[in-house]
């Protein structure tokens, strides 16, 4: 990745990080979920309003590293007006990226944003950082009641 991209990708997720998106409680979700990432200390909750099989609404909560924070402004961005079925599609691509690199056949392309996230994969611990979020998001749309952690093998 050339130096102007990469400093592009620090600036968004500063910014991200610094001014989240979307960083609110829903008091009309219909659906939640809690996340945390011991190793760093990144906590979530995410909270959706799903009306049939559309993310009508979605915000969240918490702290966290600045990763953790754009990484859950971005994907906050990004889902609202998607289907469940979009939603899980993006997580798979966004997962991809962040795990096995653009060089690996992700599509960065299309990731928008997101793509600001795509250095993590070189550094597995902050990999977590940045998918805590995402997995919250497959907790909620399941309707899981029990928090994600980081550090749970389903995770990876």
């Amino acid at each position: 990745m050339n130096a102007d991209l990469r400093d592009l990708y620090q600036e968004v997720v500063l910014d991200h990080s610094k001014k989240p998106r979307n960083f609110r409680q829903l008091e009309d979700a219909n659906r939640s979920a809690e996340g945390f990432n011991p190793l760093c200390g990144d906590r979530i909750v995410l909270y959706l309003k799903v009306e049939d099989g559309i993310i009508q609404d979605i915000g969240f909560q918490g702290s966290g590293c600045a990763i953790s924070r754009a990484s859950a402004s971005m994907m906050t961005a990004a889902l609202k007006g998607k289907t469940v079925e979009e939603a899980e599609a993006l997580f798979q691509r966004f997962h991809a990226l962040v795990t096995v690199g653009p060089s690996e056949g992700a599509d960065v392309a299309s990731m928008g944003k997101l793509a600001s996230l795509s250095g993590v994969w070189e550094f597995p611990m902050r990999v977590k950082c940045a998918s805590l979020a995402w997995h919250t998001l497959r907790s909620a749309l399941a309707g899981k009641s029990q928090p994600v952690s980081t550090e749970d093998p389903a995770t990876t």
